[in-house]
């Protein structure tokens, strides 16, 4: 009896929010960074939402094989030398793996995952960071934003009608985030298309874009990729409406959301997107789990909607990873559990991704994704899975 209530203790503990606290040695402690009150958390924070209930509702069902999970986080304000900092505490108390966020910090820590030898995942997409001779510790649980940018060209150019080429311009977030999908294969790949597909920023903290986007609709394009978080690109699409630029928007991943719809509103109809993860709504079997924890809470996964759930799936495919090396009966150390994602072969997630995969020379998880359309205030199917060539 005395060792069932220590438990049932231990779990309430480990469910908890923070850091720093002691653990019993059973414990598995996973570091992470949040964005809950940076430029980007108009989308961060229903993601760090998903990732922290489905470390609670794991949890109550017993951890990783029976050992308890420990989630120690911390809100950055997407600023990389906070996201530095944060990384070398979190790892000092004995992390063994972390999930990061914003492609800036990612990118700047991945020399330093790879000395510690610490699995990390993030919420960046970046290209480069799916490549094991570049970032040997860090796992893409997402098509990268390089795949999605081939894909929505290839789709353009499928679609296209004249005699000229397309023509399409970037409007990007102003940091690294930004620019990946143009500076990892973007440009070249549009070149080998015959497509002009030219990078506009936008600066941050705007409250107005009429000035961008009279500028990219002077170049003459008919297309314009979003890069960024649904806020900015919510103004982007009034401007564009008001001043009635006729172009065929597409957003990648970031901005295809609810947030987007509601900040937008009429401005957002016909918007193409880039869905990596199943919005709730689909039908899907692997949001059973996440609808029944929340429908204790009176809420639903239609409620909390996408983000919530790529959140709630990212960190269930991570926690995969770890339950792998766990299985071995061997030291949970970032070696092993580097080998048990390796070894993960057409993980199912229950519809709400393709099966995902790595290997030993390729820590991209997954290479495809579905076409949305705005349609009716609602995202809507326009494809089925496409896959990058």
């Amino acid at each position: 009896m005395k060792k069932a209530i220590l438990a049932v203790l231990l779990l309430a503990l480990v469910s908890a929010c923070g850091g720093g606290d002691a653990v019993d040695d059973d414990t598995i402690k996973i570091g992470a960074i949040f964005d809950l009150t940076g430029p980007t958390s108009d989308v961060g924070s229903l993601f760090a939402e998903g990732i922290q209930e489905y470390v609670e509702w794991a949890n109550q069902q017993g951890g990783i094989e029976g050992r308890p999970v420990k989630l120690v986080f911390q809100d950055y304000g997407y600023k990389v030398d906070v996201a530095e900092q944060l990384y070398s505490q979190f790892v000092q108390e004995g992390v063994v793996a972390f999930m990061g966020w914003g492609t800036g910090d990612t990118e700047a820590l991945r020399g330093r995952i790879a000395e510690d030898r610490i699995p990390f995942a993030s919420a960046s997409f970046s290209h480069v960071l799916g490549n094991p001779e570049e970032a040997p510790f860090n796992f893409l649980l997402g098509t990268s934003y390089s795949d999605q940018m081939f894909i929505i060209l290839d789709w353009i150019l499928e679609n296209h009608e004249g005699p000229e080429a397309p023509s399409v311009a970037l409007m990007h977030a102003p940091n690294p985030f930004g620019m990946s999908p143009y500076d990892q294969g973007g440009r070249e790949y549009a070149e080998e298309l015959g497509v002009s597909l030219v990078p506009h920023e936008m600066p941050r903290g705007s409250t107005d874009l009429t000035a961008e986007l009279t500028n990219v609709r002077e170049s003459g394009v008919q297309y314009v990729v979003f890069q960024n978080t649904s806020s900015p690109v919510a103004l982007a699409l009034k401007n564009a409406a008001a001043m009635e630029f006729d172009a065929t928007f597409f957003c990648l991943n970031w901005c295809t959301n609810r947030v987007l719809t509601e900040l937008a509103g009429e401005a957002a109809e016909g918007v193409m997107g880039s869905v990596l993860y199943s919005p709730p709504g689909d039908g899907v079997v692997g949001f059973a789990d996440a609808d029944a924890f929340l429908a204790a809470q009176g809420s639903s996964i239609e409620e909390k909607g996408l983000l919530y759930g790529q959140g709630w799936w990212m960190m269930a495919i991570f926690f995969e990873g770890i339950r792998g090396a766990v299985l071995t009966g061997e030291e949970l150390t970032g070696d092993n559990i580097r080998r048990s994602f390796e070894r993960m072969k057409n993980f199912d997630t229950g519809g709400v991704t393709m099966p995902i995969s790595f290997s030993e020379t390729d820590h991209r998880g997954m290479r495809s994704m579905r076409l949305y359309k705005v349609e009716g205030g609602d995202w809507r199917p326009a494809s089925g899975f496409r896959e990058a060539t």
